[in-house]
């Protein structure tokens, strides 16, 4: 009987109507802050990546590096005449133009040389008219012994007639043909003689004075010596800026290497104007590089200056093919590394005036005009 009571009950209990318990305000706070929270995190993943696809897209634009310098015309000057320098017009740092006085050398010695070699020149000179002297007076003994020559011929003629007649002694004639082989062998000898001195005038009797190879050796030897006079006083081939003067003093010794020995540098010439920067680029930046395109430029001596400039030039040849000791990659264990290839940059204006010094390190950016995605386009 109680079990079958039970049974009505609990179909009472599943009949029974259900009761909707209200929803806290919070609850439904926190489920918008979540759903919030994943659209933010998605947007923001998509946003990222769109802002990086961007950004690689439209990179790639400007190449640069880091490993660049201010290049200067430089030269170590000094003379091709060895003395004693008398003279430094110049100290250390100074600003000189081209053709100013650096230092000069003593010029005795060469004003002795030169009067040695005007001397010699003058000689040569005399020798040259004494030569065509001696010439004309072997022609004039050649024009007086074929005049013996003659008479004698005439007169062993005339002794010949007078044999057959028996006028005279048969001696006599062998006496006058005597006579006429001697004379005609003394002007054999006064020909070979002019002939000689003609020799000694370049077969030209009338050639004048200044071709004459003594006279123009002796004239070059003047000339080198005023030359060599003239290079005692040594001045600026440039503009630029004087360095390395405290090794020159008056008083040291000046050796040229034209006498053998090593050349003895004087003082240090750098250019101010002639400057330019040599960036070491990586090869792999080079595919869209060509001259005439637009540097940025930065010297680390003046962060806050800025200088533009322009692709000048680009080396044919890497770094390492000028070293004295280029790699050899033919043992086997060879790893590839990125070449640097010196690119040369012409400065053409900056944002201030600013000195700049053959060597200072800079950093440079080259707008190759050319975008990744341009590149992908062809």
């Amino acid at each position: 009987m109680s079990a079958v009571q039970a049974k009505p009950a609990m179909r009472h209990a599943v009949a029974e109507p259900r009761v909707d318990t209200p929803i806290s305000p919070t609850v439904v706070q926190q489920a918008r802050t979540n759903v919030l929270r994943r659209v933010l995190m998605l947007g923001g993943v998509v946003v990222v990546l769109g802002v990086s696809s961007a950004l690689y897209l439209t990179g790639g634009r400007h190449v640069g590096t880091e490993d660049a310098y201010v290049k200067a015309a430089q030269l170590s000057v000094t003379s091709d005449v060895s003395g004693i320098v008398a003279s430094v017009n110049v100290h250390e740092g100074q600003r000189v133009s081209a053709g100013d006085v650096l230092f000069t050398i003593d010029a005795e010695p060469l004003q002795i040389a030169l009067a040695n070699a005007e001397a010699a020149a003058l000689q040569a000179r005399i020798t040259v008219s004494t030569l065509k002297a001696d010439y004309q007076q072997s022609l004039q003994q050649v024009r007086a012994q074929q005049a013996q020559v003659d008479l004698a011929n005439t007169t062993l003629d005339r002794y010949e007639a007078l044999v057959d007649r028996g006028a005279i002694a048969r001696t006599l004639i062998d006496q006058q043909r005597a006579t006429y082989l001697s004379a005609v062998a003394t002007l054999d000898s006064l020909r070979q003689s002019a002939a000689a001195d003609l020799a000694r005038l370049s077969g030209n009797p009338n050639l004048p004075i200044e071709q004459f190879p003594d006279e123009m050796k002796a004239r070059a030897a003047v000339h080198e010596a005023q030359r060599q006079i003239k290079h005692t006083v040594v001045r600026a081939p440039f503009d630029g800026i004087v360095t390395a003067v405290g090794s020159l003093q008056p008083g040291a010794l000046i050796i040229s290497a034209m006498s053998g020995f090593s050349t003895t540098s004087a003082v240090g010439l750098v250019s101010d104007t002639n400057i330019w920067i040599e960036a070491n680029m990586k090869e792999t930046d080079l595919t869209r590089m060509h001259p005439g395109q637009t540097v940025d430029i930065r010297i680390d001596s003046y962060p806050d200056c800025r200088w533009t400039g322009s692709v000048d030039a680009i080396a044919a040849a890497s770094g390492s093919a000028f070293s004295p000791l280029p790699p050899q990659n033919t043992s086997g264990n060879w790893v590839k590394v990125v070449q640097r290839i010196p690119v040369r940059v012409k400065l053409d204006k900056s944002t201030c005036d600013a000195r700049l010094s053959a060597g200072m390190s800079a950093v440079v950016s080259v707008d190759t005009g050319r975008a990744r995605w341009q590149r992908m386009n062809g």
